[in-house]
């Protein structure tokens, strides 16, 4: 396996795929200083407002912070927020050519109005999460296998809003061919994904895939066995201040073991999730040991909790941050 030291080295232009439900973040930025007389609710005078990648894009960010090249593969819409989202993508250094339209849908977009305090107020969300159209389905299995083409690692993220559906995640573990196939999971039916490498629930989502409860590390070790007997994968639980839970399956013998959480401050954990599975895919494309792989991740999650909204972490941020 490659040393940590020389998985930073091995950083820049290492691809990573990244196939999912990609997302605008539209942020409505305000200061309150009075309830409504009309009804029991903050009125909020607008100051400024901000776009980010979120889903899919943001683990594509995520990637592109760490200096890795991210082949993006998602559904939008033909409308305003896929324009927005294009705009954010190119800013970022993200090519939008994988990018799949579907003209009956719209592009996925949160709106947040939030104070100047990073308190939200509502959000208000633009999606479509029913089936894809065959076209449209047929077209990212195409899109998906070509990405996956001489990828060194491929994520997929799944937001349950249509684009990982079991043909997708399919055509990416065939055309693998060896590389690591690490996927975010919302699906329930852990079944879907058996064929991946590596399943990074959070806790809340273990315990639907599971049915168990989790509060204790036993707990988490028995979900986490309990996944692994399912999909044969290898399992990263996410557990917010308690850090990680990982079943390392990729070597002759089983690795059980805890990771404590290395946030100080927690400021907003939307995207959290993101980082982590760019930070491991990213890593192990690199030649890391899974467990390497999941404490650098671990630090990298440290770090964006600590911001507001989406957010990433650089590769020299995290360097100093080990």
């Amino acid at each position: 396996m490659t040393s940590l030291a020389s998985v930073f080295d091995l950083l820049p232009g290492t691809t990573v795929a990244v196939i999912g439900d990609v997302m605008l973040d539209h942020f409505l930025i305000g200061r309150v200083d009075r309830i409504s007389p009309e009804a029991p609710v903050p009125v909020v005078r607008f100051l400024r407002e901000e776009y980010r990648l979120g889903g899919a894009a943001n683990v594509a960010a995520n990637v592109r912070a760490l200096e890795g090249v991210p082949v993006l593969v998602g559904c939008v819409g033909a409308d305003e927020a896929s324009a927005g989202l294009r705009h954010a993508l190119r800013e970022r250094g993200i090519a939008d050519d994988r990018l799949v339209v579907d003209e009956t849908r719209p592009t996925t977009r949160k709106v947040r109005v939030v104070t100047t305090r990073n308190q939200q107020v509502v959000r208000l969300d633009y999606e479509d999460d029913a089936e894809l159209a065959h076209a449209t389905d047929q077209a990212l299995r195409a899109a998906a296998s070509q990405a996956a083409i001489g990828a060194k690692a491929i994520v997929l993220s799944d937001y349950r809003k249509g684009v990982i559906t079991p043909g997708v995640i399919a055509a990416a573990v065939a055309a693998a061919a060896g590389a690591p196939v690490v996927v975010d999971p919302k699906v329930p039916d852990a079944t879907r994904y058996i064929g991946v490498t590596l399943l990074t629930p959070n806790h809340h989502e273990a315990e639907l895939m599971t049915g168990t409860r989790i509060i204790t590390s036993d707990d988490a070790r028995q979900a986490a066995r309990a996944l692994h007997e399912t999909t044969h994968a290898s399992v990263l639980i996410t557990w917010g201040e308690h850090g990680m839970w990982l079943l390392d399956a990729s070597g002759p013998s089983m690795v059980e073991l805890a990771i404590p959480a290395t946030a100080r401050e927690v400021s907003d954990v939307t995207g959290a999730g993101d980082t982590v599975v760019a930070t491991l895919a990213l890593a192990l494309a690199c030649g890391a040991s899974l467990s390497d792989a999941a404490r650098l991740a671990n630090h990298a999650a440290g770090i964006v909790v600590g911001r507001f909204g989406a957010a990433t972490v650089g590769r020299d941020e995290l360097l100093r941050a080990l």
